[in-house]
C-alpha cells in the first residue's frame, strides 16, 4: 500500500444552514452535486476569472470542509468572511490538518474519493486524519500526479495567474456551467463557450532528467510554457497548446532548458493539440 502523510494542509469547515447556499454562489464546484464520499477540486476567482484560491471540497457530516494549503489557509477565511454578510454561515479553521493520501489499495473506511485522479482512472483517497505506518513519500504521490495529469498550485502553478480550465478544472468535476452565477462566471462560460482555451497541462517526458520547476519550455527559443512538477524524466506543464501543436506538425523541436522533450495531454482529458487550421478544443 502507497500511504502518505501531508503535514502542510489546513481545512476551514463551512457550518450553518446556509453554508451550501453561500458556497454555490461563490465558488466553482457544483456544491449540490457534491456526494459524501468524496472531494472535489475547487476554486474561488477573481473577478476576471482567475484562480485567486484553490482547494479540494468535500462533506463533514453537516459541514463542508476546505482543504487546502497552509499557506492559502488564512486569506481563503478572510476572503469568505467578506460574503458572509447576514447568511447563518459559520468559518472555522484547523491548521494544520493531517491529511493521509492512500492509493494503490482498496478503499479505507471513512475516507474520501478524490475525484480528480477517478477521472484520469485511478484510485486515490484521501483521510483526514493521521495514520500509522505511512510507506510512500511525497515523490509517490508527485509521480502520480505526473501520471494522472493532476496540477497543484505553487508546484505547477501561479495563483492568480491560471484560469481554471487551464489547470482541467472544467474536465475534472471542479468547475461547473449549469449551476448559477458565482464570482468570475461570465469571463469562464464565455472562454468557454467560444473556445478559447489555449493553456493546458500536458505530460512531460525528456531525454535526460529534466530541469528544475520554473524551467521555460520553448520552440526556436520562444517559451510555449512553464515546467511544473519535475520527477527525473517526467514532468507536468501548463502550455500554449496551440504553439504546440504547430511546433510538433512541423516537428520543431520543444525544449526545457537545453533537454529535449515531447508532449502528451492526458488521455483522459480527451483533448488533442489543434494544427493551424483547427480550433482549440476546450
Amino acid at each position: 500500500m502507497s500511504k502518505v502523510c501531508l503535514d502542510d494542509r489546513a481545512t476551514i469547515s463551512v457550518s450553518g444552514k446556509d453554508a451550501d447556499a453561500l458556497l454555490q454562489s461563490l465558488i466553482t464546484t457544483d456544491v449540490s452535486a457534491l456526494s459524501a464520499d468524496e472531494v472535489r477540486a475547487g476554486a474561488l476567482l477573481t473577478p476576471q476569472g482567475k484562480i485567486l484560491f484553490d482547494f479540494l471540497i468535500s462533506r463533514d457530516g453537516e459541514a463542508l470542509r476546505l482543504e487546502t494549503s497552509r499557506d492559502q489557509a488564512e486569506p481563503l477565511l478572510k476572503r469568505l468572511a467578506m460574503y458572509k454578510l447576514r447568511s447563518a454561515v459559520e468559518f472555522s479553521l484547523l491548521d494544520p490538518t493531517p491529511v493521509t493520501v492512500v492509493f494503490d489499495e482498496e478503499r479505507p473506511a471513512e475516507s474520501y474519493r478524490d475525484h480528480r485522479f477517478e477521472e484520469a482512472g485511478f484510485s486515490v483517497f484521501r483521510l483526514y486524519c493521521r495514520t500509522t505506518g505511512a510507506e510512500g513519500t511525497v515523490a509517490d504521490l508527485d509521480r502520480l500526479r505526473i501520471a494522472a495529469g493532476v496540477a497543484v498550485a505553487g508546484r505547477d502553478y501561479a495563483l492568480q495567474d491560471a484560469f481554471p480550465h487551464d489547470v482541467s478544472m472544467d474536465l475534472n468535476g471542479g468547475l461547473s456551467f449549469r449551476k448559477g452565477c458565482y464570482v468570475g462566471q461570465e469571463v469562464i462560460s464565455r472562454m468557454q463557450h467560444r473556445g478559447t482555451a489555449r493553456r493546458r497541462v500536458v505530460i512531460v517526458a525528456g531525454e535526460s532528467p529534466l530541469p528544475p520547476t520554473g524551467t521555460s519550455l520553448s520552440v526556436g527559443g520562444r517559451s510555449i510554457g512553464t515546467l511544473g512538477t519535475v520527477q527525473d524524466k517526467a514532468g507536468l506543464a501548463i502550455v500554449r497548446i496551440d504553439k504546440a501543436g504547430e511546433a510538433m506538425a512541423k516537428g520543431d523541436e520543444i525544449r526545457a532548458g537545453d533537454v529535449q522533450v515531447t508532449l502528451r495531454l492526458p488521455g483522459w482529458t480527451g483533448l488533442a493539440f489543434p494544427t493551424e487550421t483547427d480550433e482549440a478544443s476546450v
